[in-house]
C-alpha cells in the first residue's frame, strides 16, 4: 500500500502548522430561541464568518455513512468522516444489511452463543441502549435478535434496557419499554414455558456505559445491576421508571438510577450466571469497550467485581480492532484505512491531537479509523486533559480553557505540522437540554478559539474550523408540521431536545496570510469527509488517490 504524500503543485502551505477545531455539537440551526448557539456571545465566530472564507457542510445520515438522511449524526461517524477523508458505510447500516441478508445469524459469533445456551441450558442475556436513536443501537435490531433466539430454542432470555433520552425525546423511554415488553409478551405466548423478559437497567449516563475511562463508576453500577443483581429492586422496569420519576421530577431518562427487576419473592429475576451467553448489542464502540473488558480482562481492577461469571460475551460489532475488544463479535466493523493520520505519521510528519477526556476517544481512536494506537508514537502526540465528574449544565465552560492551554503550549514548540482538537462543551452540554448552560457553553467554546487562532496568526499557520455534528443549535423539538416548539401539556413549557440535530455544520478557513492563493471549491453535496483532502492541501500536499474533493481549489 502506497502511504506516500506527494507535494501539491503549485502551494506549499504556510510556515506553521494547520490546526483543524472541532468545536463538537456547534450546527447551524434557524436562529430561533432554541438556538443556543446564535444566542451565545460569539465575537470570534462572527468575526470569522464576516472576514474568511466558509461554507456548511453536511454532518448526518449518508454524508458520514448512516442509513438514510433521516438520521442524525453523531460524533463517532463524524470523526471517522473528517480523519478518513471518504465515508464508510457505518455500524446500523452494516448491522441491518446482516440481519436483513441473515449473516449475522449464520456467522460464527451468533453461533457460538447460541450453542452455548443449549449446550448448558442457560439463559441469553441482551444488554444496550433501548431506542431507536440509530447513535449507538436501534430497538428493531434488537427486536430481530430476539425474535431469532426465541427461533433458535432459547430457554430463558432476558433483556437488561439502557434508557436513552439524550438521542431521542428526554423523557421517551417508557415508549421503548412499551414496544419492548410487547414483543416479549408475544414470544411468551408462541413458545409456552419459555422466558423472554426485563431483568436489570438504568439511564445511559449513570450505568453501564461510561466512555474513555471517564468515570468507572458507571461501569461498576451497570456490573451490579446486570450481573449481580444488586440494585434497588423493582415488579418491572415501568415501574421502576415511574417511581424514580415521581421521586425526582424532571429527571430525564439518561439519568434515571440502576434498577433490579425481582420476583415476587423478591429475587433478581434474570442476573448473569455461570454458563450463560451475553450480548451488548449496541453497535458504537466508544461506550461498549468498558464493559466488555469487565467481561472479558482477567486482570481486570476498576471496581471489585465480585465472583466473574465464566460466560460466552460477545459485542454486536467489535469496538476495538486494535486491541480486539470483544473477542468475540457478530458484525464486521467498517475498514477504514489510509486515515489523514496515518498518512502524515508514514510520512514522518509531526502530528497533534488533543481534548478533554470525554471527546479523547473521538480525535484519536475514531478520527484514525478505529484504531486505538498510534500509528508512530515518534510523530504522534496525544493530549489528553481529564475531565470534570459533574454535570455538565453545572460547569458549562467544561475544560475548554484547559485543552486550549494545552495545544498552545505544543503548538508553541515548533514541532507540529498539523493539529486536531475537538471542543466537547457544545455536545456534552447541549444533550443536557439546558439552553441556558448550552449558551454558555458556546461562548465558552468562542472564548477559547479566539485565544487559540491568536496563537495560530503567530506561528503562520492557518485554522479550519467546523463541527462534527449539531446539538446545541436547536435545544427545544421542533414541530416541523406545526413550524412551531413542541410544549409539554403537563407544564405548558417548550419540549427540551436532548439530540443532536440534523443541520449542517459550519467549515471556516482562518488564513492571516491568505493572498488570493485558492478560493473554495463546490463539490456535490460537500460533507465532513470533504475535510481531510482541504486539510492537505493546505499543508502543501495532494490529496491521496479515492479521498473526496477538497473544499479548496487552487487559482491557475
Amino acid at each position: 500500500m502506497d502511504l506516500k504524500l506527494r507535494k501539491l503543485d503549485g502551494f506549499n502551505g504556510r510556515p506553521g502548522p494547520v490546526v483543524i477545531v472541532v468545536m463538537d455539537g456547534v450546527g447551524l440551526g434557524r436562529g430561533d430561541e432554541g438556538d443556543a448557539v446564535k444566542l451565545a456571545r460569539t465575537p470570534t465566530l462572527d468575526r470569522l464568518i464576516a472576514t474568511c472564507p466558509h461554507t456548511a457542510l453536511r454532518a448526518h445520515g449518508t454524508a458520514v455513512g448512516l442509513p438514510s438522511d433521516d438520521d442524525m449524526g453523531n460524533s463517532e461517524v463524524g470523526h471517522n468522516a473528517m480523519g478518513a477523508g471518504r465515508v464508510f458505510d457505518q455500524g446500523a447500516k452494516l448491522v441491518n444489511r446482516a440481519i436483513a441478508t441473515e449473516a449475522l445469524f449464520e456467522g460464527e459469533g451468533w453461533r457460538k452463543l447460541i450453542k452455548n445456551c443449549r449446550s448448558h441450558k442457560s439463559a441469553l442475556h441482551f444488554i444496550g441502549l433501548l431506542s431507536d436513536g440509530n447513535v449507538h443501537s436501534h430497538i428493531d435490531q434488537l427486536v430481530a435478535l430476539l425474535r431469532r433466539a426465541a427461533q433458535e430454542g432459547g430457554e430463558r432470555v432476558y433483556v437488561h434496557p439502557l434508557l436513552d433520552g439524550r438521542d431521542v425525546p428526554e423523557t421517551s423511554g417508557l415508549l421503548y419499554l412499551d414496544q419492548l415488553e410487547s414483543v416479549l409478551a408475544e414470544l411468551r405466548a408462541k413458545h409456552p414455558g419459555k422466558t423472554f423478559a426485563i431483568a436489570s437497567g438504568g439511564g445511559r449516563m449513570v450505568t453501564t456505559m461510561d466512555r474513555y475511562e471517564a468515570d468507572w463508576r458507571i461501569v461498576e453500577r451497570g456490573w451490579n445491576a446486570h450481573v449481580r443483581g444488586a440494585a434497588r429492586t423493582f415488579p418491572s422496569a415501568r415501574a421502576a421508571v415511574e417511581t424514580y420519576r415521581a421521586e425526582q421530577p424532571g429527571i430525564a431518562d439518561q439519568f434515571l438510577p440502576a434498577f433490579v427487576v425481582a420476583d415476587p419473592a423478591g429475587a433478581p429475576v434474570g442476573p448473569i450466571r455461570d454458563g450463560d451467553s451475553v450480548v451488548f448489542f449496541n453497535f458504537r464502540g466508544d461506550r461498549a469497550i468498558e464493559l466488555s473488558r469487565a467481561f472479558e480482562d482477567e486482570d481486570f481492577d476498576k471496581f471489585p467485581r465480585g465472583p466473574k461469571p465464566k460466560v460466552v460475551y460477545a459485542g454486536m460489532m467489535e469496538y476495538d480492532g486494535d486491541f480486539h475488544i470483544p473477542k468475540t463479535f457478530l458484525v464486521a466493523p467498517p475498514s477504514l484505512d489510509r486515515t489523514m493520520g496515518e498518512y502524515l505519521a508514514r510520512g514522518e510528519i509531526p502530528q497533534l491531537a488533543a481534548a478533554e477526556t470525554q471527546k479523547f476517544g473521538h480525535v484519536t481512536y475514531f478520527w484514525n479509523g478505529n484504531r486505538g494506537g498510534m500509528f508512530d508514537e515518534r510523530y504522534e502526540t496525544y493530549v489528553e486533559v481529564p475531565s470534570d465528574r459533574v454535570p455538565f449544565e453545572q460547569r458549562p465552560w467544561m475544560k475548554a480553557a484547559e485543552v486550549t492551554d494545552a495545544v498552545i503550549k505544543e503548538l508553541r514548540t515548533g514541532r507540529y505540522r498539523q493539529a486536531r482538537l475537538n471542543y466537547a462543551n457544545g455536545d456534552m452540554v447541549g444533550h443536557t437540554g439546558v439552553r441556558e448552560a448550552a449558551i454558555q457553553a458556546v461562548a465558552a467554546v468562542d472564548l477559547c478559539l479566539g485565544r487559540l487562532l491568536q496563537t495560530v496568526a503567530e506561528l503562520k499557520g492557518l485554522a479550519l474550523v467546523t463541527a462534527d455534528h449539531g446539538n446545541a443549535d436547536e435545544m427545544y423539538e421542533w414541530d416541523k408540521k406545526k413550524k412551531a416548539f413542541e410544549v409539554d401539556k403537563a407544564t405548558g413549557e417548550r419540549k427540551p431536545k436532548t439530540a443532536h440535530t440534523l443541520n449542517p455544520v459550519p467549515f471556516i478557513i482562518y488564513d492571516p496570510a491568505f493572498a488570493g492563493e485558492y478560493e473554495l471549491a463546490a463539490p456535490d453535496k460537500p460533507g465532513l469527509g470533504n475535510l481531510a483532502a482541504t486539510a492537505l492541501n493546505l499543508m502543501g500536499f495532494a490529496a491521496p488517490e479515492g479521498y473526496l474533493p477538497s473544499l479548496v481549489r487552487l487559482k491557475k
